[in-house]
């Protein structure tokens, strides 16, 4: 399907490789036992790791949704609006929006209000979701699980394409020559499809010239490669340029000066993480350090080290993915804002340049 030349405009790095940050908010109790963060000052703590990422150079910060009470972050829109007014330059997206149990209408209004807030800088990240927590919350059944998704990615789209809509679909209300306001600044607002493990996803997002987002929480890299193939190999069949089949990764991460303080670090918090939010779902305890250092070998996705370590797991999924954006989640496990500063200021200032210099090559 692909010859030598178009598989070379598809890996083509773009002018500036981007590297971001993405949150969901958690709300994990403390290491000390002194309890959990309230909702209050997390959100604040949010805007200001923003604030602290835009300001060191970095390209993108995202937030994502949870509709539970360890939660902070239920309503993207709203914390994103925030961040705007906090910031001057960094793209702002959603990590992800669970679009499946949203009207596409709403959704669509309020990013392109952010968007005019931010001067052009928001986009959107829209997935199936990993948790079905807003399903019951919103009143929409699993039983349609991939039937709503298909059906409101499609209205999405169609909303960003003109300011009048008729449209006509199965799970709400029809359209008939409707205004969609407001208009949003940037003449067409990036829309991304979140991708976890589901042949199904990748395809999907190729097949509609959407970007893809990949979540890459562990394991090794190469076993992701066929949904990347999948996604590009989608894409062409239908049309689109290879300039449109864009690749991010997502993925866990911290750094620190060395590797040993890093793994030191993020030990902690990574399993409380992971014991609150994976280990009650999979029937799994607290994680073991031997299980964590497997995780975090320098073979694996998961992005943890000294800065040289993380530059050189971000280039060899480069040679894998050819992606053009790393988005990290590193504010986990109530990990205390103080540490989140400083992993931001490594990745900005120790990482970042690094990975664009060689990429740029």
């Amino acid at each position: 399907m692909t010859n030598q030349s178009t598989t070379a405009d598809i890996t083509k790095v773009p002018s500036r490789f981007e590297i971001g940050l993405y949150t969901f908010g958690d709300l994990v109790p403390k290491q000390d036992g002194s309890g959990t963060i309230s909702a209050k000052q997390r959100l604040r703590e949010i805007v200001d790791a923003a604030k602290l990422a835009d300001e060191a150079g970095l390209d993108i910060f995202g937030v994502g949704e949870h509709h539970r009470l360890d939660f902070a972050a239920t309503s993207t829109p709203v914390v994103l609006a925030a961040i705007a007014q906090a910031t001057e330059r960094i793209k702002l997206t959603s990590a992800t929006t669970v679009l499946s149990t949203i009207d596409p209408v709403r959704l669509f209004e309020d990013f392109a209000t952010v968007d005019l807030l931010s001067d052009g800088r928001t986009e959107i990240i829209a997935g199936r979701g990993a948790f079905v927590d807003s399903f019951p919350l919103f009143g929409y059944n699993l039983d349609d699980y991939n039937r709503l998704f298909s059906e409101k990615i499609d209205l999405l789209m169609k909303l960003g394409e003109r300011e009048r809509i008729t449209w006509k679909g199965h799970f709400r209300s029809d359209l008939n020559d409707l205004e969609i306001a407001p208009r949003p600044a940037q003449s067409v607002m990036p829309i991304w499809i979140g991708v976890g493990g589901t042949p199904e996803s990748a395809v999907n997002a190729g097949r509609l010239g959407l970007g893809m987002a990949l979540s890459l929480l562990g394991g090794e890299p190469e076993r992701a490669k066929p949904l990347v193939d999948l996604y590009r190999e989608a894409g062409l069949r239908a049309g689109h340029h290879p300039s449109k089949l864009r690749v991010a990764v997502t993925s866990h991460g911290y750094v620190g000066e060395t590797s040993q303080q890093a793994r030191e670090e993020f030990y902690p918090y990574y399993s409380s993480y992971f014991e609150q939010f994976l280990g009650r779902r999979t029937g799994r305890g607290r994680m073991s350090l031997a299980e964590f250092e497997q995780l975090a070998r320098p073979e694996t996705a998961l992005a943890v080290g000294s800065p040289q370590q993380v530059i050189e797991k971000i280039l060899h999924q480069h040679e894998v993915f050819g992606h053009s954006r790393f988005i990290a989640q590193l504010d986990i496990g109530g990990m205390p804002y103080s540490q989140v500063a400083k992993t931001i200021e490594l990745l900005a200032a120790k990482v970042a340049p690094v990975v664009r210099r060689e990429l740029a090559r």
